[in-house]
């Protein structure tokens, strides 16, 4: 596979979008543009994105694990990842999680909803000690904020800012997400998805 070839299989499994990727190549090369750099530098790219979680032996294609709750738990586990809590970004270690948690060796074994609980609050608590996920959802909250994408983008800028949000910070995010996807009173669980991949690039990159 060529650096070219790579970078987009990369784009994919990684869940970058156009401007997240080009942040990036920009940060590493200077340019913007794939077309405009050398063989080199394209090669220092797929280095980055190797650092990012990208491995080569991946069609580019996340495929589901099966089960009933795994979805789920996947989708908390890529989260985990963009906060720069998980280091190991393969399903492979999801599941060795899951058997710590569980006893279970593998998420298509959780069918108990118990067993399943076991394993996502795990998770979330990790992540609420180690990034400072706010996962309450009250009615004193905002409505878009009880959303866990939005918790999780909201800790990665806390991260990346050094602070709990005031009110310049929250203007910061605030307008970052628009720039990503749409207003935050208007986002909807999946748009937070590339705004989680954006802030993730640059948490990993902080944490690193």
């Amino acid at each position: 596979m060529n650096a070219l070839a790579a970078i987009h299989v990369a784009r994919k499994q990684l869940g970058l979008d156009d401007d997240t990727a080009r942040d990036l190549y920009a940060r590493v090369t200077g340019k913007r543009s794939l077309r405009d750099m050398s063989p080199g530098e394209q090669d220092r790219v797929v280095q980055e994105l190797r650092k990012q979680g990208f491995t080569r032996s991946s069609n580019g294609a996340r495929k589901p694990l099966e089960g009933k709750f795994a979805r789920k738990l996947q989708a908390l586990w890529i989260a985990g990842w963009n906060l720069g809590v998980v280091r190991d970004r393969d399903d492979k270690a999801l599941i060795s999680f899951v058997e710590r948690q569980t006893g279970l060796s593998h998420v298509r074994f959780l069918h108990d909803p118990a067993d399943s609980r076991k394993a996502i609050e795990a998770l979330k608590g990790w992540m609420e000690r180690a990034a400072g996920v706010d996962w309450s959802a009250g009615f004193d909250r905002p409505e878009w904020l009880r959303k866990p994408g939005a918790q999780i983008a909201v800790a990665q800028w806390n991260i990346l800012v050094g602070a709990e949000m005031k009110e310049a910070s929250i203007r910061g995010f605030r307008n970052f997400v628009a720039a990503k996807a749409k207003p935050v009173d208007q986002m909807e669980d999946r748009d937070w998805v590339p705004v989680m991949n954006a802030l993730g690039v640059r948490v990993r990159e902080v944490r690193a």
